[in-house]
């Protein structure tokens, strides 16, 4: 029977016979009772018969939901331990039988929900692999029921040029490309589970463009090579992605234990390195961990480490490289160049340290330092009554800052130091890729008298167009263009040709590195204007500077 229909049934029952009962003593009582009080007394006790016999009828009900509601209250307080299984108590069953129906309900959603919200905190939802989170806990489990005569393997893949597709494809194109990547690694993976292997490779999606993968069981190291440069050829092949042919590449970081680490954490970070090696090498390789790669990185860390006090240490130096006027033999300006007198290495050049300082960013403060200690040079050179123009090199990290322009006008401004004075040197990619506004910001420092330089020049990717509407004044030949043309014919025609490129767009030419007498006469027959280099001076401290421009001058000094 449902809906308490059992409980009415029996409450009848019980009501109907406690009526007969006191029917019956009733009866019996004035039949067999002659005195009036005897009598008030049984009808007293025949009345409180019926109370208590219908009290009890009516209470049975309330007395048994109680009991239910009870048992309910601890079967819902037990949800605090997890207990998210358990059934509704047998008493709400019975006495409330459509209320326990709904709780089961609502635990059985709650498990559900429960369980999805699992799958989505262990899952990658665009890939479906294993996330950060699961690959960690499951390879910290294979790392750990390993058998120690097996090597593991750690493989940390990034694509090469992903940012590309989702600049120009879009998001969704991406999302569809790293799913087209994952299902190309399971198919590299499958390939390389071998019969009767109990621990299988582990497949996941950390973030964004990059992929790790776990072998708990690997013979030798060449295997894990095998298996990285599978990958990369893999990877390379064109994607087809809705009409478009999309090339990107696979950078490979390779980690074994316990040669390179016996944790998960340090496997990782081992390939990591490993795996930013293949990638400054160009992507689209693997490489292996190794020991000098472990100092290289530690170096790099020490390195940063340091940057971030040295400019509040006052450990940076700037040194002063005179440039020559082939054409006149005086001096004409100089290029400032940043030293670090680093307190344990001594003087670090520039090469070791400028890298480093923009990766992480400390190039912007690095900068500002530099731009007030060429306006204190100047400002102080401008007292003696010397009017040299200096050159600085600006980092393109210094371009993102929005106030860039502002605070460097504001710095020489405060200085006393016109910006005639000053010479602002870009590198060619820098220079081919920075804005609109920027290009505005830096024809309005030419305008009001800077000079703009193009340095290196020679070793990036240049826009003639682009070079042809620059604000512009000279362009800087990188050292390696005319390193060998006392030597080689091809390399003078190089230089040759890129000589009238910068002449045809109305720019003055300078060569750096500068050794020889020879290739001074060389560059000046090309028609190369200004030089700098050892052929005639080393870069000087600015004591050091003043001093020899002030004897270059009363001597006119020439390499000629």
């Amino acid at each position: 029977m449902k809906d308490g229909t059992a409980q009415q049934i029996s409450n009848a029952l019980l009501s109907s016979a406690a009526g007969v009962a006191s029917f019956i003593f009733s009866l019996t009582a004035f039949i067999y009772i002659t005195s009036f009080n005897e009598k008030l007394l049984a009808s007293l006790i025949a009345g409180v018969f019926c109370l208590l016999i219908s009290y009890i009828a009516s209470e049975r009900p309330n007395s048994e939901s109680a009991r239910a509601l009870t048992a309910l209250g601890d079967r819902l307080l037990a949800v605090e331990q997890g207990d998210l299984t358990s059934p509704t108590p047998r008493i709400v069953r019975d006495s409330m039988p459509k209320l326990a129906t709904a709780v089961d309900s609502l635990f059985a959603e709650v498990r559900a929900s429960i369980e999805n919200a699992h799958a989505l905190g262990m899952y990658d939802p665009v890939t479906s692999l294993p996330n950060r989170l699961h690959f960690r806990a499951e390879a910290d489990k294979m790392l750990a029921s390993r058998s120690n005569e097996h090597r593991a393997a750690m493989l940390f893949v990034d694509l090469d040029r992903f940012k590309n597709v989702n600049d120009s494809l879009g998001h969704a194109r991406g999302d569809q490309l790293l799913i087209m990547v994952a299902n190309r690694l399971r198919v590299v993976v499958a390939a390389e589970v071998g019969e009767g292997q109990v621990l299988r490779p582990l497949l996941a999606r950390l973030a964004g463009d990059e992929f790790t993968i776990f072998f708990p069981e690997i013979a030798e190291a060449s295997d894990a090579e095998r298996v990285a440069r599978r990958i990369a050829l893999a990877i390379s092949e064109p994607f087809e992605l809705h009409g478009h042919s999309v090339d990107i590449g696979a950078s490979v970081g390779v980690a074994l234990s316990p040669d390179h680490g016996v944790s998960i954490e340090a496997l990782m970070r081992a390939a990591d390195i490993a795996m930013y090696r293949a990638k400054n090498g160009g992507g689209g390789r693997y490489c292996m961990f190794s020991d000098e790669l472990a100092n290289e990185h530690q170096r790099k860390v020490d390195t940063e480490a340091a940057l971030s006090e040295a400019v509040q240490r006052g450990e940076f130096v700037l040194a002063l490289q005179p440039q020559l006027s082939l054409a006149t033999g005086e001096i004409n300006g100089a290029e400032a160049l940043l030293r670090w007198n680093h307190p344990k290495d001594g003087l670090r050049m520039p090469a070791t340290f400028i890298p480093i300082a923009e990766q992480t960013g400390i190039i912007s403060e690095i900068g500002d330092w530099v731009i007030a200690e060429v306006a204190s040079m100047l400002a102080e050179a401008q007292a003696r009554g010397v009017m040299r123009r200096i050159a600085f090199n600006v980092s393109p990290r210094q371009l993102d800052r929005a106030d860039f322009f502002q605070r460097l006008r504001a710095t020489f401004s405060d200085a006393g130091v016109p910006l005639s004075m000053v010479e602002l040197e870009f590198t060619e990619t820098a220079a081919m890729e920075c804005s609109e506004s920027v290009l505005e910001e830096i024809s309005a420092l030419r305008r009001d008298g800077a000079f703009v330089a193009i340095d290196d020049f020679g070793t990036g990717y240049s826009n003639l167009a682009r070079l042809r509407a620059m604000p512009l004044d000279r362009v800087k030949l990188d050292p390696s263009l005319i390193a060998d043309i006392e030597t080689s014919e091809k390399a003078r025609i190089v230089v040759q040709a890129v000589i009238q490129l910068i002449k045809g767009v109305g720019a003055e030419i300078v060569a750096e590195a500068v050794e020889s007498v020879g290739q001074a006469d060389i560059l000046r027959a090309m028609g190369c204007e200004t030089v700098q280099g050892y052929v005639f001076a080393q870069p000087m401290f600015e004591q050091e500077f003043l001093s020899w421009t002030s004897n270059a001058d009363r001597h006119s000094r020439s390499v000629a």
